[in-house]
Formats: C-alpha cells, sequence, structure tokens
C-alpha cells in the first residue's frame, strides 16, 4: 500500500479535528482546523504499543520452530488490530530452547514488516515464583534462580534487543540481576512473585520499574495483609501493567489501581496468545489441556488458572473506560504513550511532530473501539 501525506480525523485527546501531515514515515506537523472534513465520527489515536504478546493466530512466540512467515503473519494481524508496536513475550523454558527462541525471534527481524513493529522483546520467566499458583501456567520444571550470566547469553542470541525481563524477587541473586539489568537498559518487572515487601522494596531500590500484569500470576488464595499485591500498588516508583479484558480482574480492581497510580503509571498490556484468533475449544499447551470459551476466556482447569488471555488489546481501553470512567485520551495513552515512556522509546507513542506516523482511525460504538484504519511509519496497513 502507499504512503500518504495527510489525515483529517479529531484528535482522540482533545476530541478537536485535526490535520496530520506526513513526510517519510514520520508526522511533520499537526495543525487543528476548526472544522471536520471527512467522516464526523473518525477519530485518530497513536497506534498501539503492546509490552506482552505470547503469541497471535496460531504463531506461539515461544516456539522453538517460529518460522518468518509466521510471525510476519501475526504481525499483519497485530496490525489490523491496531497494535503497531509490540514485545513477543517469551515464556519459561529450558535454557536450550530459550537460546533457539531468541535466534528465531531475532532473524525474524530481517523482514522489513516484522521489524517496524518489533522494538524489542520482553523476557516473562525463567526466573519467577517456584509456589504453586504463582507461576501460573509457566512450565514449572524450568524455573531458576535469576543468573546474569545465562541471561547475557539470551541477549546475545537476541542481538540485544530484550528491552524487558519479568521476575521474582525472592532470592538474594534477584537484587544483583535486577541492578545489572538495569545497568545494561534493561527494563525489569516483577510478576509471578510472592515476594514480601522488603523484597519487593529492595527490588525497587535496585531498579525494577514495572508490576508485571499486576493481581495476576497470583495464587487463588492469599493473605489479606501480608501479600504482593499492596507493596507494589503502594511503591511510588513501580508502574502498574494490567490486562482488562474482564477475566483477569474485576472492575472494581481496575478502579482502585487507577486512582491508586494515577493514568500516567498505568499501562495496558494484552497478554495474549497464539490462541487469540483462534476458535473457542481445548487446546495442548505446554503439554496440559487448555480451554478458550466462547467469551474469550482461557484456562487451565487442572490448575484452576487463567493461561494468558485471547481478547486484543482494544477490548482492554473500552473496557477501561467503562470500569473507570476515565476519557479516551487516558485510556489510549496506557496502550501507547505510557509504554513507549516506560521504555525509553522515543520514536512513537505519541501525535507530535517528528514521531513515527503510527495512527490508527477508528470510531466508538459505545465503549467498543472499531477500528477503521492504521498506519505503520507512514503506511496503511488497514
Amino acid at each position: 500500500m502507499n504512503d500518504i501525506s495527510e489525515i483529517n480525523a479529531v484528535s482522540y485527546s482533545t476530541g478537536k479535528p485535526v490535520r496530520i501531515r506526513i513526510s517519510g514515515g514520520f508526522i511533520r506537523d499537526i495543525m487543528e482546523t476548526g472544522h471536520t472534513e471527512g467522516d464526523p465520527d473518525l477519530l485518530v489515536a497513536p497506534g498501539l504499543f503492546d509490552n506482552q504478546v505470547n503469541g497471535f493466530r496460531g504463531a506461539d512466540f515461544s516456539d522453538t520452530d517460529l518460522k518468518i512467515h509466521e510471525m510476519r503473519q501475526a504481525v499483519d494481524a497485530l496490525n489490523a488490530e491496531g497494535v503497531t508496536s509490540f514485545f513477543p513475550t517469551v515464556l519459561t523454558n529450558s535454557h536450550e530452547n530459550l537460546l533457539r527462541i531468541f535466534k528465531n525471534l531475532s532473524n525474524s527481524l530481517s523482514d522489513e514488516r516484522v521489524k517496524d513493529s518489533i522494538p524489542g522483546f520482553h523476557l516473562e520467566g525463567p526466573y519467577i515464583s517456584p509456589e504453586s499458583g504463582y507461576y501460573g501456567c509457566h512450565p514449572a520444571g524450568f524455573i531458576r534462580k535469576p543468573s546474569w550470566d545465562e541471561f547475557a547469553m539470551y541477549q546475545e542470541a537476541a542481538e540485544g534487543k530484550i528491552r524487558e525481563v519479568t521476575i521474582s524477587p525472592e532470592t538474594d541473586e534477584s537484587f544483583e540481576f535486577i541492578k545489572k539489568c538495569t545497568s545494561e537498559g534493561v527494563v525489569v518487572a516483577i510478576g509471578h512473585t510472592n515476594a514480601s515487601t522488603d523484597q519487593i522494596n529492595k527490588a525497587v531500590d535496585n531498579g525494577a520499574r514495572l508490576s508485571t500484569h499486576l493481581g495476576n500470576g497470583c495464587a487463588n488464595m492469599i493473605h489479606r495483609h501480608n501479600n504482593p499485591l499492596w507493596p507494589q500498588l503502594a511503591n511510588d516508583l513501580l508502574i502498574t501493567t494490567f490486562i482488562a479484558d474482564g477475566h483477569h480482574l474485576t472492575p472494581e480492581e481496575i478502579r482502585v489501581f487507577y486512582r491508586v497510580k494515577g493514568p500516567g503509571k498505568l499501562i495496558l498490556t494484552s497478554d495474549i496468545t497464539h490462541l487469540s484468533g483462534l476458535k473457542p475449544g481445548n487446546y495442548m499447551f505446554f503439554g496440559s489441556r487448555i480451554v478458550m470459551t466462547d467469551d474469550g476466556l482461557i484456562k487451565n482447569p487442572v490448575l484452576d488458572c487463567l493461561a494468558g488471555a485471547s481478547l486484543p488489546l482494544r477490548t482492554g481501553i473500552g473496557n477501561v473506560m467503562k470500569f473507570t470512567g476515565c476519557p479516551p485520551g487516558e485510556a489510549f495513552n496506557m496502550a501507547s504513550a505510557n509504554v513507549a515512556e516506560a521504555f525509553g522509546i522515543t520514536d512513537r507513542g505519541t501525535l507530535e511532530p517528528g514521531r513515527r506516523a503510527d495512527l490508527v482511525l477508528f470510531e466508538r460504538n459505545g465503549y467498543e473501539i472499531v477500528i477503521k484504519q492504521v498506519f505503520v511509519k507512514g503506511r496503511r496497513v488497514l
């Protein structure tokens, strides 16, 4: 599809008609026009940025045999959902498999369309809690203590593209690992953890800055006072990432997150898996039976835990507006500007001159976000 030079729509944040001019794949300027040209219901927002995508439409990013064409198909399908940037997320696995997975992911960036949408990778595990309930559906046999030497091998296989690692700071090795990651520009997130308040605060003191899908990766039954949720909510240096698909958290929990953290310290993530976009039914995942229901819930019925998500990020945006009453600008920023800022990625995430022309044109049907057009670096992909 051809590059474009001009877009007329209504700003997602101000509600005012704007004209966006594009040159060389970047926003050249934005002007308020004072009047609507074209469809008055058409809004424009930055392309969505999802920091936790485990797979999509059959492509599993933790598959040791993932092919470049499978990644390309997943990228195209995610772009059509309004996601113009994302981190392929790799789950707990053996050392040998993780090396193969990151090598495959790195190789996939040889495709320019893939590279344009993937600014980095996210390693979720294997350095998470070994306690049942906290590791969720990660394979328990591969969970281990953090090792910088081991992680450095994954980073080498990934050609330096691992931008985020989720760990549980439950062991003494965690804190030096966090400090080393931070010094190397890798953002550390706390997740799948039963760490104590002291351990969580020490992790933050050493550089941890995110909470991975807070409220999940947690046992079903926890102590009402002494649990890993309160200290993460209470620490002002931690940005909360959360899933708003209607299954992972209740509306009340999301309202609490919004009121405690404020819109600037929330990141909306999808946590979608390779089952997203497929038909409901029974599937196998790491040797266990997984059920995906008609309403998009994915669950391991034996472990009685959720096994990722299937609903796209745009669903979460609508739910955040519905559950909190926040304006569209805040909800969209949780899935764009806030993400880019958290990872120090300065070429995308906002509608500003000099930023990439990653754009989503959409209409609202109540709280439903209806994607109409999508642009990646000024190139129309939907």
